[in-house]
């Protein structure tokens, strides 16, 4: 439970690592070291936190006055009305600028984006990879190379000096997947390849073959931060694929092959710097509203930590960029303190710089608009800059032609200026919303004027046509820039960019209420009315989400809607939603008239703005209390009898006086028998 006090103290070092990036001054810079800090603790030492948690610190926020509000935190897979997202646009309204992290979430696809990132006018931000990696190293004792690691989590830390026992290869140690442990860890170091099950799974099946240690390789470029590992003895580290290919080809040429520690810190170039980070989130919202607005870095930033976890540490995700955007405001306003709150955003998109894919970045293609915004912010840009373009992003929506939008070019130089006008296309996006595939299947743009001369302190406008691909890729997300570049010499010499993205067609063709698929091949035609079967509840009623299991009931079930052997005997309802909804209501039937229950009190569950499942093969679950609720929010327990919970979804964005926007299914008869 909340327990407000004066000392803010930091638990995990989550809340130290992004306060230093902000505004450390000592070993480590942060981007504005001279700012006056407000802290306000939103977690416990466990587990996570509530949106009223959230508001609460935020009120406060304002109430002290402060200027920015960093928020390196989120909901995923959400909706721009989730409660923190609201909070958020009426802080900007009441003049604080508010810059929350777009999550972690990029591995789950499309749509991943959190709030309050995701809120109207706040600056979500996704991540970039460091250029540099700033880590502990160890020397393999056998060939003398230096190889850097990371510490993982809360896993007891190597020692700093003296060998590990021989490394032995295992392979992937994900057991529950059917990996068989490739060889004998017992005594030794479990050498294994990061990639398929956690990093908790992999360091407890080498433990508990008897490994004195566990050393996780890279299967994708560069180095990593694991997490979620709990200590149990036994050191955990993780190093780069470059490394574990070198211990490879050791142990593969048959050596004994050990890590001597050396107890000192190294620094590295990170191969996949200044790209796009593997866990940063994708757009777009579930409105099609632009999002994330702006990248920083965020992926492996060694920053401040508590002096009980070692003062400094290298973590990665977007709360590490977060921060660094919200720094970079708090120079931009040191030096523009007229700035509206709402023109914040702006500014900043305007000079960001757009880096290439991640994928292949000799392609020379941009990466995605609806995954890195702008682009990588610029704070030099932004602060010298005497050119202003409005609106800093153009959200276009559902297309299915031609769209035209009216971009204003403003010269605050002390000469008039002329500026090239061009379009700059980034990779679309097209089919599973959890595994995109990657196209170029690039839209068309044309201006007004290709070319514009501006007065000093004076506007001009220009309209941008964007015509969507002609290319026929289904649920294709597809975007640009409107770049914009002085030709004179009289203006700032680097260029400014607009961003656009827009979904490619008939939003409300996508398919939300679907079946799942298990990682055995079976599918599962879901929605399905079940019992529970275990549940690890926390309180009462609430086991979605905390270990509960569900058991079909496609013929109809009894409940007595109390407690039978410890566990809730009520009816659940379980749905997977491969996209988000805009409106859930399940309706009570009677089932011996085919009617509602009450003319006007019929509602058994009504929730609007519901997120798209985490995974594919995630899904919610909705409890029966055997009550309804009418329009006004009043209550009515139904009798006992049988009855049907009629489902409807409303697609996201759809129009509720469409039926073709409306998804439905029935449920088997469900008995009420209260006993």
């Amino acid at each position: 439970h909340p327990a407000p006090d004066d000392d803010p103290q930091d638990c995990n070092g989550h809340g130290t690592h992004v306060a230093g990036i902000v505004g450390a001054e000592g070993e480590v810079s942060g981007v504005a070291p001279d700012v006056v800090f407000g802290a306000y603790k939103v977690f416990g030492c466990t587990g996570s936190t509530t949106s009223d948690v959230m508001i609460a610190a935020m009120e406060q926020a304002l109430a002290d006055d402060m200027d920015v509000l960093n928020m390196s935190v989120g909901s995923a897979h959400s909706w721009p009305q989730y409660p923190t997202a609201v909070a958020s646009d009426r802080l900007v309204d009441e003049g604080m600028v508010v810059v929350a992290s777009i999550g972690n979430e990029g591995a789950t696809g499309l749509y991943s984006a959190g709030a309050p990132g995701l809120g109207e006018h706040v600056i979500g931000v996704a991540a970039y990879d460091n250029t540099h990696i700033r880590a502990a190293a160890a020397e393999v004792t056998q060939s003398g190379e230096t190889v850097a690691y990371m510490e993982m989590d809360d896993a007891t830390p190597p020692p700093t000096s003296g060998e590990t026992d021989e490394l032995v290869h295992v392979g992937r140690g994900c057991l529950a997947a059917g990996d068989e442990l490739e060889g004998d860890p017992e005594g030794r170091t479990a050498l294994m390849v990061r990639g398929e099950c956690t990093f908790t799974e992999k360091y407890d099946a080498a433990v508990d073959a008897g490994a004195t240690g566990v050393v996780i390789y890279n299967n994708l470029p560069g180095m990593f931060a694991g997490g979620g590992i709990v200590d149990r003895d036994a050191f955990s580290v993780g190093v780069s694929d470059e490394a574990g290919a070198h211990l490879l080809e050791l142990l593969e040429g048959g050596e004994s092959v050990t890590l001597t520690w050396t107890g000192e810190e190294t620094t590295i170039p990170n191969p996949t710097g200044g790209l796009i980070s593997s866990f940063s989130s994708y757009g777009l919202a579930a409105d099609l509203s632009l999002k994330p607005d702006i990248g920083a870095p965020g992926g492996l930033i060694n920053s401040t930590y508590p002096m009980a976890k070692g003062g400094y540490a290298t973590v990665s995700g977007t709360s590490m960029s977060s921060p660094h955007v919200a720094g970079g405001v708090a120079l931009l306003l040191e030096t523009r303190p007229d700035l509206d709150a709402h023109d914040v955003r702006d500014v900043l998109q305007n000079s960001a710089d757009p880096t290439a894919w991640w994928g292949n970045p000799d392609l020379d293609a941009l990466d995605n608009v609806h995954r890195q915004g702008a682009g990588m912010l610029d704070i030099p840009g932004t602060v010298l800059s005497t050119t202003a373009l409005t609106p800093g992003k153009l959200s276009l929506g559902a297309t299915e032609g031609p769209v035209t939008e009216t971009v204003t070019i403003t010269n605050d130089g002390d000469a008039e200026a002329t500026y090239a006008i061009e379009h700059e296309p980034a990779l679309g996006t097209h089919g599973d919303t959890f595994a995109p595939d990657f196209n170029d299947a690039y839209a068309e743009a044309v201006f007004s004027a290709d070319e514009v001369t501006v007065p000093a302190g004076g506007s001009v406008s220009v309209d941008v046509t964007v015509t969507p691909p002609a290319d026929e890729f289904d649920q294709m997300i597809y975007g640009g820039y409107v770049k914009v570049s002085a030709t004179d010499g009289s203006g700032d010499p680097v260029s400014h960019r607009v961003p656009y993205a827009a979904y490619n067609g008939d939003y409300q063709a996508i398919e939300a209420m679907t079946p799942i698929t298990d990682d055995a091949g079976v599918t599962h035609d879901l929605p399905w009315l079940t019992r529970i079967t275990e549940c690890e509840a926390f309180f009462g009623l609430d086991c979605a989400g905390n270990g509960g299991s569900y058991e079909n009931r496609p013929d109809g079930e009894a409940y007595t809607l109390g407690w039978v052997d410890g566990l809730p005997d009520v009816p659940y309802v379980i749905a997977h939603f491969d996209h988000h909804v805009s409106k859930l209501r399940m309706t009570v039937v009677d089932e011996r008239t085919g009617r509602p229950v009450h003319p006007e009190r019929d509602i058994a569950v009504s929730i609007d703005h519901v997120n798209r499942s985490a995974t594919p093969t995630a899904f919610f679950a909705y409890a029966w209390d055997g009550t309804v609720t009418d329009t006004r929010g009043r209550v009515t327990d139904v009798r006992d009898g049988d009855y049907r919970l009629e489902v409807r979804a409303l697609k996201a964005l759809g129009d509720p006086d469409n039926a073709d926007h409306w998804e439905e299914w029935t449920s088997p008869v469900i008995t009420l028998a209260r006993g």
